[in-house]
């Protein structure tokens, strides 16, 4: 074996000797000992000029050395390894295996490291059955002496997609609609929580009329630019793809992720003015002349290192994002950071920045994070748990303590031999987007973005969700305003949002099967509430839509407390109410001009002598409260209004339920 040859396995396997003086002095010994496979002088003098080419990564000269080689002396055994050696650096695995093949064939024990390169390579094939027997093979003639940790995981791998590729899951992938269709790559799908909006990244050539007429033309950046399209749903079609003005740049913008309420977005972009490092992360907001300059969200997420890929939680805390950053597992890893307030732009900044753990996170790469609207189901690529594929899909779920369980490949046809990413998942669970490569007629590839039916066992839990607008109920004037969807038995905040600048819309996510208080805050108004019992309500099917009026801060204006709860026949106030009464505490702390009665209000079960008690009780209880938590006795009064005042029909239970309610007046 020659001096070369030595060198490249003992650097490729890591070493596969047990120290690095044995495997150096195992080649000493090999290199005395062991003479050429070719007694040709022709073929050897070229071999060596191959090695020489190959010492300094000059593949193609290298390659063609070889290649004389062999055809001087089909026998000659080195050079076929050789081959095998430059085919796996080219990436051109089918290549490898052949050539590896032909010189077992010539000696069986001469390179016994090549049974191993052999299975990586049909591994990166996606020939697992032929791989393990690859393997095995390494196995048996090592002895179970060398490399055996790498052998165990790679075998380990094979055995895994062995088996996913046995049991397929059910696949229709289908294209999203004609309409969205381009000549161009389009990938990275970003969609809204009412699945109105879709938007993506499209690979654009900087040359139209040259790309059509050269559609194999190289797609680098000096030929081709990233840039947004959005596709909106119009009577249940969606429109054409239109270019995102404000965001796009002649540079390459790129993995975006949406708000659920589409008002919001971040993405990637890489080599800026203002860049911390080589590709950060940038922030835009609808206004009401279109979308906001970019701005690069700074520190404590854009670091010195690469950050992408960006995915924003529907409860509007919590940005999950892809680093190389120090104090990761493996080469990218995923790390998430929350909210901690809005700078003067109305930007939000961000900080407790975390890893997301071993649990997620391998020695590997772990890239393109999708948290589903259920807050709870994790969906990722990564190459570093097992896959059929470079990059699998991987789906894991946080357990009743918080902690993601062990990520579940997704399967195969889903999952594929070549690199899968980008999955999003509709607010039902049941429709999947993502982009994938597909073969023209014209012999070309290009990436289309595709749908398709999730599979029973790796749906996330469904979400319902709240869509409506926000306005002065004097004005009609839209208003934007900052919501919050409460827990009404814990009092956790789950969902922080903001209605549009320019239409007060707002859509805000749902989790089901609790009960929760939405709030609706905006300066110089009372703010809104509303309460929703979604025991019951368990997919988007189950929609809430609503306006919410917000009143200004003026003597008369008052609102209704639908938070605040008593039991029946009773003045004393559930646990739930806190929540809503302490929204008054500090409205009123923050508005110290002004006085507030608070009114009591029945339906017309009973006589009206015990109504007007019973919502003079109630209304005094809840005065109690608020002078319990500081406000000034001075400044709130209560009445009892009994029956008198009823805001719907008394001859329905739910017309009764809303006319036994507490109400806040400016005095």
């Amino acid at each position: 074996m020659t001096r070369l040859l030595s060198l490249i396995i003992a650097i490729a396997l890591l070493c596969t000797c047990p120290t690095m003086s044995d495997c150096n002095a195992q080649s000493k010994k090999k290199q005395t000992e062991q003479k050429y496979s070719s007694k040709s002088k022709k073929a050897i003098a070229t071999y060596k000029d191959g090695e020489l080419d190959y010492q300094y990564q000059r593949l193609q000269e290298a390659l063609l050395k070889f290649q004389q080689a062999v055809a001087i002396d089909p026998n000659f055994t080195e050079a076929y390894f050789m081959l095998s050696e430059v085919y796996r650096d080219m990436g051109d695995y089918a290549k490898q295996v052949e050539n590896i093949q032909t010189a077992v064939s010539l000696d069986s024990t001469y390179y016994v490291s090549a049974y191993y390169h052999a299975g990586v390579a049909l591994c990166n094939l996606g020939k697992f059955s032929e791989a393990t027997d690859w393997f095995e093979l390494y196995k048996k003639y090592s002895k179970g002496k060398r490399n055996q940790k790498n052998v165990d995981k790679w075998l380990s791998r094979a055995l895994i997609a062995k088996n996913l590729m046995e049991h397929p899951v059910p696949f229709k992938p289908h294209i999203i609609s004609t309409n969205v269709v381009t000549d161009y790559d389009q990938y990275w799908p970003s969609i809204t929580l009412d699945e109105e909006e879709l938007v993506f990244t499209t690979l654009m050539p900087r040359d139209p009329i040259a790309y059509s007429m050269n559609k194999k033309m190289v797609k680098n950046t000096i030929n081709f630019n990233e840039d947004f399209y959005i596709c909106r749903k119009i009577d249940g079609e969606w429109s054409k793809p239109q270019p995102m003005e404000g965001i796009n740049t002649p540079y390459n913008e790129g993995a975006q992720t949406l708000s659920a309420d589409g008002q919001w977005m971040f993405f990637t972009a890489c080599g800026r003015d203002d860049s911390k490092g080589s590709c950060d992360i940038y922030f835009s907001r609808r206004t009401a002349t279109g979308w906001s300059e970019p701005q690069n969200i700074g520190a404590p997420i854009n670091t010195p290192y690469w950050e992408s890929q960006p995915c924003f939680s529907a409860d509007g805390q919590t940005l999950y994002f892809v680093s190389s950053r120090p104090g990761g597992k493996g080469d990218m890893d995923i790390w998430k950071a929350t909210i901690c307030g809005y700078l003067r732009n109305g930007m939000p900044f961000f900080g407790n920045v975390q890893n997301l753990g071993d649990s997620i996170n391998t020695s590997g790469s772990e890239t393109s994070p999708f948290i589903h609207p259920d807050n709870k189901t994790l969906y990722f690529s990564s190459d570093g748990w097992p896959g059929v594929g470079k990059l699998d899909i991987f789906v894991s779920r946080k357990d009743e303590n918080n902690i993601w369980k062990t990520p579940q490949n997704i399967g195969y046809p889903i999952n594929t031999d070549l690199d899968d990413n980008g999955l999003v998942i509709n607010a039902a669970g049941n429709t999947a987007y993502m982009a994938s490569t597909q073969k023209q007629a014209d012999g070309t590839y290009k990436k289309e973005l595709l749908c398709f039916e999730l599979p029973q066992e790796i749906k996330p839990d469904p979400v319902s969700y709240v869509k409506g607008h926000v306005y002065d109920s004097k004005t009609h004037q839209p208003l934007q305003a900052n919501l919050e969807l409460v827990r009404l038995d814990t009092k956790e905040k789950q969902v922080t949002a903001q209605s549009g600048a320019t239409d007060g819309t707002f859509i805000v996510c749902l989790p089901a099967n609790k009960d929760y208080g939405l709030f609706a805050t905006c300066q110089g108004y009372l703010f809104g509430s509303m309460n929703f019992a979604l025991k019951d309500a368990t997919s988007p099917q189950d929609k809430v839509v609503l306006d919410i009026p917000l009143s200004p801060l003026t003597t008369g204006q008052k609102i209704t407390l639908n938070n605040v709860f008593f039991d029946t026949n009773s003045t004393e106030l559930k646990e739930e109410s806190v929540v809503e009464l302490d929204k008054l505490v500090i409205l009123m702390k923050n508005n110290t001009n002004i006085k507030v009665e608070i009114g009591g209000h029945t339906d017309n079960v009973g006589s009206a002598e015990y109504n007007q008690k019973l919502s003079e009780g109630r209304a005094k209880t809840t005065v109690d409260y608020l002078k319990s938590k500081g406000i000034a006795a001075t400044r709130i009064s209560y009445k009892g209004y009994g029956m008198t005042q009823p805001i719907s029909s008394n001859s329905t239970e739910e017309g009764r339920a809303q006319n036994r309610r507490i109400e806040a007046k400016i005095l």
